[in-house]
């Protein structure tokens, strides 16, 4: 597939959590899973501004309750508004990014995702899971 060997940039929009254009960091893509890419992350200097958030988003969505379901589409949405997903092509409009370690695993859209849940597969168990 096409995307594999291509490399994804995520930077910061939030000022408390390393600022607009900060490093956070690459995903070398070596996955593609429609609709997942997956592959190798490489940490940025601003990465530690962020883990934290990284962590507790898939550790709400290994959750398979009602309750965690709600908590993570809040952390979800916290990221969202923190960091962007940038292609070799731009940024991405809508983005559900797993980080864990030295792999990152995500799915991207040109346009918003929709509020019935256009983004899938939100638990860890997408590519690269």
């Amino acid at each position: 597939m096409g995307f594999e060997g291509e490399t994804w940039y995520v930077r910061g929009l939030d000022p408390r959590h390393g600022g607009g254009g900060a490093d956070i960091g690459e995903i070398l893509i070596d996955e593609a899973d429609f609709p997942w890419l997956s592959g190798r992350f490489r940490a940025g200097p601003a990465f530690g501004a962020v883990e934290d958030l990284f962590a507790r988003e898939l550790a709400l969505a290994e959750g398979d309750d009602a309750a965690h379901r709600s908590r993570w589409e809040a952390m979800q949405a916290e990221i969202e508004r923190t960091v962007r997903l940038i292609s070799p092509d731009g940024p991405v409009a809508a983005f559900l990014l797993h980080i864990r370690g030295d792999r990152a695993w995500f799915r991207w859209s040109d346009a918003p995702f929709d509020d019935e849940g256009d983004e899938g597969d939100e638990g860890a168990g997408g590519a690269g899971g």
